[in-house]
């Protein structure tokens, strides 16, 4: 039994403004991570008791380079983690790119990995999310650009591809178009705005779904995490200069137990 969690997620850069609607110089904005801004947001979580992830922020590494980042913050009033934006949306972002995939247990609750904006029109992030065990992917957004509409259609093939649950947040006008939504792990919208207006989206989500989808199949037929399996000749990524390897196929925590059963009505 899972215990229940409450998880706050606000947009990119939420904090990142010199005025509504006016993105912030990153070299002015950003501080060190465990500055008087990560204090701040450490004691809020832990006064309210949630685990939060404020959006992102600019934050200025010890070599100099200004990255934007996503912290996590446990009810506890302790980061847990900080993901880099790995993707910036070259040539408009200044930012430098992270080097490593985020994940975050919440104690009781489940993994969450962590995505920003851009990241999430490559795959590989999210599948490599996935694959390390996140059953729900944060995507934090700052999208005031009409290619919204493909950003909804990518976060869910993600969530459909990895068959996991996808919280995409996007900011409301002035600074963003809206569109929020949270997807389950067979691409289905649960909750969504619909436009540009200032709105709280809520939804209560059963991370146990991730395991029923990837055990009887999306849509009850497909089983993508089955695809690769031991005894089966690796695959060749030459893009990569990598492979599939079946033998480390399967995601992080999942050990599926193979069922011709069909999934409970």
């Amino acid at each position: 039994m899972r215990a229940p969690g409450a998880l706050v997620v606000y947009p990119e850069l939420h904090l990142g403004e010199s005025a509504p609607g006016v993105p912030a110089s990153p070299e002015n904005a950003a501080e060190p991570l465990d500055g008087k801004r990560d204090a701040a947001l450490a004691e809020l979580a832990g006064d309210l008791g949630i685990w939060l992830v404020p959006g992102s922020v600019y934050e200025r590494g010890a070599d100099g380079q200004v990255h934007n980042t996503t912290p996590v913050y446990s009810p506890q009033g302790e980061r847990l983690a900080a993901y880099r934006k790995i993707c910036p949306w070259r040539p408009y972002e200044t930012t430098a790119p992270g080097n490593r995939f985020e994940v975050v247990d919440l104690a009781g609750v489940g993994r969450i990995g962590l995505s920003i904006c851009y990241d999430t029109w490559f795959p590989e992030i999210s599948r490599h999310l996935a694959w390390m065990g996140a059953e729900l992917i944060v995507n934090v957004v700052r999208t005031s650009t009409s290619d919204r509409a493909q950003e909804v259609v990518l976060n869910r093939a993600n969530a459909i591809a990895n068959q996991v649950f996808v919280a995409s947040v996007n900011s409301a006008a002035p600074s963003g178009i809206g569109r929020s939504l949270v997807v389950d792990p067979q691409g289905t919208v649960r909750t969504e705005t619909v436009d540009a207006g200032d709105t709280t989206l809520t939804d209560v989500i059963d991370l146990d779904e991730v395991g029923n989808v990837r055990r009887y199949g999306t849509a009850g037929l497909n089983r993508v995490w089955d695809q690769f399996r031991p005894g089966d000749a690796p695959l060749e990524l030459p893009l990569y200069g990598g492979r599939i390897d079946p033998a480390t196929w399967n995601p992080a925590a999942w050990n599926p137990a193979p069922t011709t059963e069909e999934p409970p009505r």
